[in-house]
């Protein structure tokens, strides 16, 4: 009896020693955390880390698509495959005139800065069939003068322009002018101009150049402030060329009031420049010049950069604003994508750029992008713009297209080249969207084995749409990353 006596006791001796040594072990761990927070006081807690992300969730307003689920498809499903679209020769290549003056004001703030250069394209590395001018033609076979030389195509050209009458060159410009005036939501550059150059997307990414200061905000005031259908009297929150109130706060307050007051499709066209704007600042604190060395640049994500341009508190509320307007442009163009794809699926069209095997497998892939697309479940749904009485939506229509024109003007007064490039290409590429969106009948009733009158894409507006779809793409893609760094900097 002695003997049970003696171990029942050892053994509640010794769970009282392992009970004493796990609550000890406990407690340390458990004090740790104030530790190591004392001894790291720049360090920001969780939710610091995360402001720029916390309320960048769930539904988005105008439209039932949620944050997540565009992440989740663009990120997995859609960029992939985008990317290696616009790294094909049809997309990379892109004609564009930096030379023209700035319609508003006079062109004094041109960049001097090395990283604001474009570029220029030698006419030897461009594939034939794009320089020849026969990109709009629709089969292998109409493209056949691609294949003479290029004294032979200037003859052969030269003489067809030669047996037009003044008359009929005359018709032929009002009949170019009427078309751009009924259906196109930018100012198109004229191709045939000698200042139109062509530029390697890909050896002139879009990045951080170091412009930036007044004359980069006289760009985007002018945009917000005279194009966005606002009165004078009601500022944009944080703008820095506006006159202080003192109280900004309730100035931004302000400016939502008068904004939901709206109608739908003008709340939509702020929310349009805004998102644009978002996934442009996006792009620069992505590719941000981290180190300038002995001749070889380093560029990679800036976080710090990041927060100030989207940070809730810093932004006072507006970072979380900004980003939802990215995803709601993105869903904008994903359905202009969507609404094109029978006029790409035509067995005709050719993104003919002179290699046959090349030009194949960009189809394909342009092809396997329209498919994804076609998958998404929750598109935005178009039909409840310019809805009203047909005169009102009519008059509406103009005047959202011609705010949107204006806005592609601006662009020849960003004084960085490069800063210029890529705003005109994403501008075309959003207006090429809106007149795909606009065009419903016409690309509903397209012919199945010819061209239609009715709607037409020129190269121009394809490699834009496409790049500047891209752009979206990668900047919620960029999202992702900068998700993970702001994590990893806990």
């Amino acid at each position: 009896m002695w003997k049970v006596t003696l171990q029942a006791f050892a053994v509640l001796l010794l769970a009282w020693f392992f009970g004493n040594f796990v609550l000890g072990w406990f407690q340390q761990n458990n004090a740790k955390p104030k530790t190591q927070h004392s001894e790291h006081p720049s360090r920001a807690p969780d939710g610091q880390d995360q402001s720029c992300f916390c309320q960048l969730t769930g539904v988005l307003d105008d439209c039932f698509c949620d944050v997540e689920s565009i992440d989740v498809f663009n990120n997995f499903k859609l960029y992939p495959r985008i990317k290696k679209l616009t790294e094909k020769d049809y997309f990379r290549y892109y004609r564009v005139n930096l030379k023209r003056p700035c319609p508003f004001w006079p062109d004094d703030a041109h960049c001097a800065i090395k990283d604001c250069h474009v570029e220029p394209c030698p006419e030897s590395k461009i594939p034939v069939g794009i320089k020849s001018g026969n990109y709009n033609k629709y089969s292998q076979a109409a493209n056949t003068i691609s294949d003479m030389t290029d004294c032979e195509q200037a003859k052969e050209l030269g003489a067809i322009n030669s047996t037009l009458s003044n008359q009929s060159k005359q018709a032929f410009a009002d009949w170019a002018r009427h078309d751009d005036a009924q259906d196109h939501f930018c100012e198109l550059d004229d191709e045939t101009s000698p200042d139109a150059e062509y530029v390697d997307l890909l050896l002139n990414p879009e990045r951080y150049t170091g412009y930036k200061g007044p004359p980069a905000w006289r760009v985007w005031n002018s945009i917000y402030e005279e194009n966005c259908f606002k009165p004078r009297s009601v500022y944009r929150p944080l703008n820095p060329l506006a006159p202080s109130k003192g109280d900004d706060d309730a100035a931004g307050e302000g400016f939502y009031d008068w904004l939901e007051g709206l109608c739908l499709e003008k709340r939509v066209f702020y929310r349009l420049i805004s998102g644009l704007h978002s996934s442009i600042n996006i792009h620069l604190c992505a590719e941000y010049l981290l180190d300038e060395g002995w001749g070889r640049s380093v560029w990679g994500p800036n976080v710090q950069e990041f927060r100030k341009r989207f940070d809730t508190a810093v932004t006072k509320g507006e970072g979380t604003r900004r980003l939802k307007n990215l995803y709601f442009l993105y869903l904008i163009e994903l359905r202009a994508l969507y609404k094109v794809a029978p006029y790409f699926e035509r067995a005709f069209i050719n993104l003919y750029t002179g290699n046959s095997q090349e030009d194949s497998a960009t189809k394909e892939l342009l092809l396997q992008v329209f498919n994804e697309i076609r998958a998404f479940p929750m598109h935005f749904d178009e039909k409840s713009m310019f809805a009203g009485q047909k005169l009102e939506a009519k008059t509406l229509k103009e005047e959202f297209r011609l705010h949107f024109k204006n806005i592609s003007r601006i662009m020849d007064c960003v004084g960085c080249s490069k800063c210029r490039l890529w705003g005109k290409l994403q501008t075309q590429g959003l207006g090429t969207a809106l007149k795909i969106l606009f065009s419903e009948k016409e690309i509903q009733n397209l012919p199945e084995h010819s061209p239609s009158k009715g709607f037409q894409l020129t190269r121009h507006e394809i490699v834009a749409l496409i790049n500047g779809f891209g752009r979206l793409s990668t900047s919620i893609h960029q999202l992702h990353s900068f998700r993970l760094l702001l994590k990893d900097n806990r």
